[in-house]
C-alpha cells in the first residue's frame, strides 16, 4: 500500500511526486510516456528554464526524483481504478495491481485537430494552439489561424494585437458571423472561408492550400483545438466532470470523490473558463495537490477530521 499514487508523468504529476517525497510519503509515479506537449520543440514561461526542449524537462524532473527514495517511478499504463475501503486500487496495462491511500491523477488532456492533411504533422512546430507559449516566437511572421469559432475569431485578433500585423483568419470551410467578421476587418485580419486542403512547408515558409484558390504563404499557423481527456480514470472513479469534459476540483486540488486528486491541464476550477495549459501551472497544481494529500493523510493518521472533498 502506496501512501500516494500519482498517475501522470508530465509537470503535474512529477511535482506531485517531488512533493510527496519530501515529506517521506511512499510514492508510487506511474507514467504511460505519451506526454500531450510531446510535439513542441520548446517549454516557455517556466523560470530558469525557458526554451527547454519537454523531453529534457521531463528527463531533469525524473533525475530530481531519484533523490528521494521514498519515491518509486514506473513506466506503466493504468486502465482503471477503484474505490477500496482502504483506499484505492489500480489495475495496470501490464496485469499488475497497485494499491494507494490517495491518488494524484495528472493524466493531462489530449489535443484533437482539424482534419487537415498535414496539420497533424507540424503540430508544435509551426502549427501552434497557444498564443502565450508560441507567440514570441511567431513574432512579425505572416500568421494564419485556422477555425471560424468564437475562440478562434478571439485568437485571431489577439494574435494581430501582439505578435503580427498579417493575419488571416481561414474558416475552413466556415464562415464567421457578420458581427465578427466585421470585427476582424476592423482590427486587419483578413477572412478566408474556403476549405483548407492541405498545410505544407516548415515554420517561417508554409502553405496553406485553399479549395479552389491558389496557396496562402504563412509563417505559422495558430489552431485552437478540441481536447478530451487522456485518460477516463477520473469518469471510471465517479470523478464529477464540467461541461468542457475537464475534471472539476477545488481550491486543494481535490475532485469529488474523497482522497482523489487531480492537477495539471485535466482539471479545472469551475470559476475558471479553461484549463490552463503552460507547464508552470501544471507543476503548482502539482505542489497543491500533493501538500493537500500529505495533509489528509496526516490529519487520518492523527486521528482528526480531514477536510470534505468537493
Amino acid at each position: 500500500m502506496f501512501d500516494v499514487v500519482v498517475v501522470g508523468g508530465g509537470p503535474a504529476g512529477l511535482n506531485a511526486a517531488l512533493v510527496s517525497g519530501r515529506q517521506r510519503r511512499r510514492v508510487l509515479l506511474l507514467d504511460s510516456g505519451a506526454p500531450r506537449n510531446a510535439p513542441a520543440q520548446e517549454t516557455h514561461m517556466l523560470l530558469s528554464r525557458d526554451g527547454l526542449s519537454p523531453a529534457a524537462l521531463r528527463e531533469a524532473g525524473q533525475a530530481d526524483l531519484r533523490a528521494y527514495p521514498s519515491v518509486e517511478t514506473r513506466s506503466a499504463e493504468v486502465i482503471d481504478a477503484s474505490a477500496i475501503a482502504s483506499g484505492f486500487e489500480l489495475a495496470l496495462a501490464d496485469g499488475g495491481r497497485e494499491r494507494a491511500r490517495k491518488l494524484v491523477l495528472a493524466t493531462g488532456q489530449t489535443d484533437v485537430l482539424a482534419d487537415v492533411p498535414g496539420l497533424a504533422e507540424r503540430f508544435g512546430r509551426s502549427v501552434f494552439h497557444c498564443p502565450f507559449c508560441h507567440g514570441y516566437e511567431a513574432r512579425e511572421q505572416p500568421i494564419a489561424v485556422l477555425g471560424a469559432d468564437f475562440p478562434s475569431v478571439m485568437l485571431a485578433l489577439y494574435v494581430a494585437d501582439r505578435f503580427s500585423g498579417d493575419v488571416v483568419l481561414c474558416g475552413n470551410g466556415q464562415a464567421p458571423p457578420d458581427e465578427h467578421r466585421e470585427r476582424l476587418e476592423k482590427a486587419g485580419v483578413a477572412v478566408r472561408d474556403e476549405r483548407v486542403t492541405e498545410v505544407r512547408g516548415e515554420f517561417g515558409a508554409l502553405e496553406l492550400c485553399l479549395e479552389g484558390g491558389r496557396p496562402l504563404a504563412r509563417g505559422a499557423v495558430f489552431h485552437r483545438t478540441r481536447i478530451r481527456q487522456h485518460s477516463d480514470l477520473a469518469e471510471r472513479l465517479g470523478c464529477e466532470l464540467l461541461p468542457d469534459g475537464c475534471v472539476r476540483v477545488n481550491e486543494f486540488q481535490q475532485t469529488s470523490v474523497r482522497g482523489v486528486y487531480a492537477a495539471g491541464d485535466m482539471a479545472r476550477l469551475e470559476a475558471l473558463p479553461d484549463a490552463m495549459t503552460f507547464v508552470v501551472m501544471g507543476a503548482a497544481d502539482g505542489a497543491r495537490a500533493a501538500i493537500w494529500a500529505d495533509q489528509e493523510l496526516f490529519r487520518e493518521d492523527a486521528g482528526l477530521a480531514a477536510p470534505g472533498a468537493g
